[in-house]
């Protein structure tokens, strides 16, 4: 099996020069499939290096080549910016021949590079953008969201949490599409379970000093908030709360878009107790620790779910590139929707006609220290959201492709 990988990325100024032709020699009839990410900015530890890993490992697994032909991992910085992420992935596109693109962390970057592939006619699978859009107004045939959503990652604690007393509710949003709709897909479900949303404080992506907005919604007094980020602005945003005390005060700070990464990078002692919604348990069966310590041999880190999102989408991608005998992305996407998921990550998934990839949910709560077993042992399942509740029902769905 031959993988060869280029980074295909360079500042802005140098954009163009940077993304030299990755694979001039890789065989036209191959298929290649590019990993698309933040490989060194706030969502690197939860995608980057990570994403790769777990896409080559999907590549072995299925047996490194298809259709007669091998299967080739390309890899590319979007530095999370959509422009950057839109010459990129035309570029991938029209001159290196990848035939799907994956990942996407940062949700403008994904919608740029879904429509991107719709024009192109190829597959798009977003594991780690977050943003319904993808599958609403945006949703096209050929384009799949995999692995959680703004929806996913809401509704449940906020239907949870409501109901036990804790129904004001202010939000620290990071200041970009994914923010958005995360902070909105909350405030719906807060209102429909009865609660009440006080205040929006925004903040710039990669933000390094909270203490402003963690200090405003301290004065709001609602019970409950929100840090709509991901990534390092949520690392700093919890960093922040706890040497401001709004735990000793009565608010509880929840961080619904949570990576098993981040919690190793807060440490137990500050994130012990907190609660979010996750798409991986690690600890589900034999299967899925087996895969964690192979994961874990070879990047030094337990597979976040957008790790693990990544590797059952290439997976998936792959088996329906076989089903249909085509690389055609309407063919294998036909495929990709008539065959069940399963995988390490997966028990029997289906997928929506409006793209979305539907799994159980899990809620779970950072250990504290004298519960944890090992370095990786952080969280534990509270409880099991099923497949049909965790995300947005197609009835609400603005997508194009979903007959009412």
């Amino acid at each position: 099996m031959v993988l060869r990988k280029r980074i295909l990325a360079a500042s802005c100024a140098a954009m163009f020069a940077a993304l030299a032709p990755a694979t001039a020699s890789a065989d036209a009839n191959g298929v290649k499939i590019g990993v698309m990410n933040d490989m060194s900015g706030t969502y690197a530890d939860l995608s980057g290096k990570g994403s790769v890993v777990a896409a080559e490992m999907a590549v072995e697994e299925f047996g490194g080549s298809v259709l007669g032909k091998p299967i080739t991992v390309l890899f590319g910085d979007h530095q999370n910016k959509a422009d950057v992420a839109s010459v990129l992935a035309r570029k991938w596109f029209d001159t290196d021949g990848v035939d799907m693109a994956i990942d996407f962390p940062n949700s403008s970057t994904a919608l740029a590079v879904q429509d991107i592939g719709k024009q192109k006619n190829k597959v798009t699978i977003v594991s780690t953008g977050a943003t319904t859009a993808l599958t609403g107004k945006a949703c096209t045939p050929i384009s799949f969201h995999w692995t959680y959503d703004t929806y996913s990652n809401s509704y449940p604690l906020a239907q949870q949490l409501v109901k036990s007393g804790k129904d004001t509710w202010t939000y620290i949003t990071v200041d970009y599409a994914f923010g958005h709709a995360l902070e909105a897909d909350f405030r719906k479900a807060v209102e429909g379970s009865g609660g009440k949303n006080i205040a929006s404080i925004k903040h710039p992506l990669n933000a390094s000093d909270f203490s402003s907005p963690i200090l405003a919604a301290q004065a709001t007094k609602a019970k409950v908030v929100v840090l709509a980020n991901a990534g390092n602005d949520t690392i700093n945003g919890v960093k922040a709360a706890a040497e401001f005390g709004l735990a000793k005060t009565g608010q509880t700070v929840i961080i619904p878009v949570t990576f098993i990464t981040d919690i190793k990078s807060l440490g137990l002692k500050a994130a012990q107790g907190l609660s979010y919604i996750d798409a991986y348990n690690l600890e589900l069966d034999d299967r899925t620790r087996a895969f964690t310590k192979k994961f874990i041999e070879r990047q030094k880190t337990a597979p976040s779910m957008g790790h693990i999102g990544t590797y059952s989408g290439v997976l998936h991608y792959l088996k329906a590139v076989k089903a249909a005998n085509s690389i055609d992305a309407a063919a294998v996407a036909e495929k990709m929707r008539s065959m069940p998921v399963n995988d390490v990550f997966v028990r029997n998934g289906k997928i929506r006609p409006d793209g979305r990839m539907i799994h159980d949910m899990y809620v779970v709560q950072v250990k504290s220290e004298a519960e944890s077993k090992g370095p990786w042992d952080l969280v534990k399942v509270v409880s099991t959201i099923p497949a049909d509740q965790a995300f947005k029902p197609l009835s609400e769905s603005e997508c194009a492709l979903v007959k009412k």
